[in-house]
């Protein structure tokens, strides 16, 4: 079992019948419907932004806090209706990527374990996917604080 690459006559007659059933990949499509879609939610957190400004008197920089957990919310009330699913098998990571994909996966573990009970089920296993994006969002955010200060001190900024 050295180190040859050398294929037998029937790895390479299974390699060419499996390249010939091998499924071609839209990757132009796909590219152009995550973009579409991901632009799309996007525009309605904009919207959403918007609405809190005009509203509520928040301004652009404080309507952040209440555009995302109006967008998470939307997202997790999508998602235990079966229409995020649907966006997400469209769109690929046009759906994943934005804030909206953080609640469908918060809402998505929950949902698929809510027969083992509401402590067990529901709350040990809503944060497994979300817990490490909620520990790398906090630790990221304290390092960028701590690299600001240090720079402020210094005289930098």
């Amino acid at each position: 079992m050295g180190g040859s690459n050398q294929k037998t006559a029937e790895q390479e007659k299974y390699g060419q019948l499996q390249k010939k059933h091998e499924l071609k990949r839209p990757v132009a499509k796909n590219c152009l419907r995550a973009f579409w879609v991901g632009g799309a939610i996007c525009l309605v957190g904009q919207a959403v932004s918007y609405f809190y400004i005009y509203f509520f008197n928040f301004t652009e920089q404080t309507a952040g806090n209440p555009t995302v957990a109006t967008m998470v919310f939307f997202s997790m009330l999508l998602t235990g209706f079966g229409i995020y699913d649907h966006l997400g098998q469209y769109a690929g990571a046009g759906s994943g990527v934005p804030v909206t994909g953080f609640g469908n996966a918060v809402i998505s573990a929950a949902i698929e374990h809510r027969t083992e009970g509401f402590v067990l089920g529901v709350g040990g296993n809503m944060f497994k996917v979300a817990g490490s994006v909620i520990l790398f969002g906090v630790f990221s955010a304290f390092v960028v604080a701590l690299i600001k200060t240090l720079l402020i001190m210094w005289g930098v900024i």
